[in-house]
């Protein structure tokens, strides 16, 4: 860990948002340091952000473009500069899509300026050069741990493709001229002086004027956001404890969906979320996730302070302070700003068509269709276009059927597979017909009517349980697309490690254990294959139970309709909550191996209790035993105890087995008096 000390700064870009915390925060803690702030004064820079520092006999304020060598030559030389922050960039994703040479000439063509002054001069001893998260690109949304300083840069938008460009140079110039720098990437940050064309600072402004608030898309966009104060903290840090040569992430694992966010701002302003939301046409590409690794610079001893409820209310307090702090805003309060950049605080929109009264949108909670409850995350009457669409294979099976339903509620386009599994050709011909951003494997053989069809059906068995899957997987690596692939559970068995009611389940990482079915057999088998391929989300459905109690596939049919059965705690699957869910694990791209069950056990005995209080007070059965129990099957069944702990984590709204059970199966189905 370096211990720098610096004596003449210069920080270009000083009057913009972060850098005037950065340098206000300097001049006051270190009256020793010598602050020289560059700034053209452009649009969304306002020298009343520095008044805190105007006065101090250690700060100097220039007006200038980095563009102009002669400038930034002078000043290095003639401030005896030896430390510069650079955080001077076009920095609005909306407006680079509109005018993106301004983005290329001001962050690239400036920072190569800087550098190239920098190595001229040779009396730099600290270059350190803000970047930003969207460098790396979007994020997976089932990523659990961000993206560290070496992460592969994948910009998507012209904004991130010119602060990626930038760090190139940077690194070029650290690397063939000796140029002692450092880069740092951030997530979004907000606070007081922030320009209204970013998010939170628009909405206020725009809730304070009683008007709608536009969310690009659905609003399921996540980003992290920091306050400013913690941030210029960050660079104070890094200034004095960041070492050569290396990359910094500035994050936090905060994360808010922009609708949240309005939600949030809404509730300050004592507004009705659902009436002040206006969903409007997304962007041309808008990144779902960043989400940073920020170890590296909690080494250094940082670490964020401001709780989201503070920061916000502060933020807030200070916009109704201060409603006039940029004079007149109203082409950057527009749900789609575009704007002419220009030195000296000058803006016009060019977007004066655009009304700010278009008709509401709502969004909407929990949807019901035939028994199936939709996460409200993903949810809203948008008009925008549905960026997926669902290939399913298996359209006769029960799974396969129902997925079709929860498509069509969420309005997701979908087609069904034509081709057979085994057959490689067809599934092209399938993929390039369809042309899905998903597939979802619903196909496979269970047996007629049970498993032990499977026993002697063995080479039918394999050929769509092994052969059909790996087939189609390989299928899908080749096209990179992801594959949502319905496997079974019943692969385990209680032993010594996982004793029956112990709570002690079979995790995703488990070796399979028991193998007294030919089905099950197979299913293990191709599960071990299948980890070869990244593209692979595998969901172990155990027992699977809906809503639908006339279906002969329920498992709650089925034991309601024999005479005797075995009392077994097991892990099980409730379908109403399990399958939206797997469609939002599409969404977020997630892979590997997941123990798709309700969390906790259920026995055999306890269902039907729950049978006979809701449906039939009449019903009655009888238990034998699993020696007993043998003499009618042809193969053992698997009885085990899974840990949906991996699930639970990422969704933690999951409910347990008995909870879901009363809720979506018994609850809807009730026909005792309460």
């Amino acid at each position: 860990m370096s211990n720098y000390t610096p004596k003449n700064i210069l920080i270009t870009g000083a009057a913009g948002f972060i850098a005037s915390h950065v340098a206000n925060r300097l001049v006051r803690s270190y009256p020793e340091y010598n602050i020289v702030v560059l700034d053209k004064l452009d649009y969304c820079s306002n020298l009343k952000n520095l008044s805190p520092s105007r006065s101090s006999p250690n700060f100097k304020f220039v007006k200038g473009d980095i563009g102009s060598a002669d400038l930034v030559n002078y000043l290095l030389i003639t401030e005896n500069i030896d430390t510069i922050m650079h955080f001077a960039a076009q920095t609005h994703v909306d407006n680079s899509f509109g005018n993106s040479f301004e983005f290329t000439k001001n962050n690239i063509y400036g920072t190569h300026v800087l550098l190239e002054a920098c190595k001229v001069t040779g009396q730099i001893r600290r270059f350190i050069h803000v970047s930003t998260d969207e460098v790396y690109g979007e994020t997976d949304e089932d990523a659990v741990v961000g993206n560290h300083e070496a992460s592969q840069l994948l910009p998507t938008n012209p904004y991130s493709a010119t602060k990626a460009g930038a760090e190139m140079l940077v690194m070029a110039y650290g690397r063939s001229y000796g140029l002692p720098v450092i880069t740092t990437r951030g997530n979004n940050v907000y606070g007081p002086n922030q320009f209204p064309e970013k998010l939170i600072p628009k909405f206020i402004l725009l809730a304070l004027n009683g008007k709608p608030l536009p969310i690009h898309g659905d609003g399921s966009n996540v980003r992290s956001y920091l306050y400013c104060e913690d941030v210029a903290e960050a660079f104070e840090v890094i200034l004095h404890r960041g070492d050569v040569g290396h990359v910094y992430n500035i994050g936090t694992k905060k994360e808010r969906r922009v609708i949240d966010v309005a939600k949030d701002i809404s509730n300050l302003f004592n507004k009705d979320p659902d009436a002040s939301i206006q969903f409007v046409e997304n962007r041309p590409f808008n990144d779902q996730r960043y989400f940073l690794d920020d170890q590296k610079l909690k080494n250094l001893g940082w670490s964020e302070k401001t709780t989201w409820e503070e920061g916000l209310k502060k933020t807030m307090d200070w916009y109704v302070n201060n409603p006039d702090w940029w004079g007149d805003v109203s082409g950057a309060l527009l749900p789609h700003p575009r704007m002419l950049m220009m030195p000296g605080g000058v803006e016009r929109n060019l977007d004066g068509a655009e009304k700010d009264d278009s008709g509401s949108s709502e969004i909407s909670g929990n949807a019901n269709h035939t028994g199936m409850v939709v996460p409200a995350s993903k949810i809203s009457n948008s008009p925008s276009k549905s960026p997926y669409k669902f290939l399913i294979y298996g359209r006769t099976g029960w799974i396969g059927g129902l997925l079709s339903k929860l498509c069509e509620k969420q309005g997701i386009p979908y087609e069904y597979g034509k081709g057979r599994l085994e057959d490689r050709s067809q599934l092209l011909s399938d993929i390039h017909a369809v042309k899905p951003t998903h597939v979802f494997n619903a196909a496979g053989v269970t047996g007629r009517p049970n498993v032990d069809w499977c026993e002697s059906h063995k080479t039918e068995t394999i050929r769509t349980n092994v052969a059909g899957t790996l087939n189609l997987a390989d299928v899908c690596k080749e096209n990179g697309l992801l594959m949502m692939n319905f496997a079974t559970g019943c692969i385990f068995e209680y032993d010594a490690a996982h004793p029956e009611g112990s709570g002690i389940g079979f995790k995703e990482e488990d070796t399979p254990n028991f193998t007294g079915s030919f089905y099950s057999k197979t299913k293990a088998m191709v599960e071990e294959l299948l980890k070869e391929y990244p593209n692979v989300c595998t969901l172990r459905v155990r027992m699977p139970i809906s809503s639908d109690l006339n279906n002969p596939r329920n498992f709650i049919t089925k034991i309601s309709r024999y005479n005797k059965v075995v009392n077994i705690p097991n892990s099980m699957t409730i379908l109403d909550e399990l399958l939206p869910i797997s469609i939002e694990m599409a969404k977020r791209n997630l892979t590997g191996i997941w123990n798709f069950t309700n969390p906790g056990v259920v026995s055999h005995n306890e269902i039907l209790e729950m049978y006979k209080k809701y449906i039939n007070p009449e019903f009655k059965w009888s238990n034998f035993t699993l020696e007993e129990q043998a003499k009618v099957i042809v193969a053992p069944r698997s009885n085990n105890e899974m840990d949906a702990s991996k699930l639970k984590k990422e969704f933690p709204e999951l409910l347990s087995i008995k909870e879901s059970l009363i809720k979506n199966v018994f609850e809807p189905n009730r026909k005792t008096s309460a």
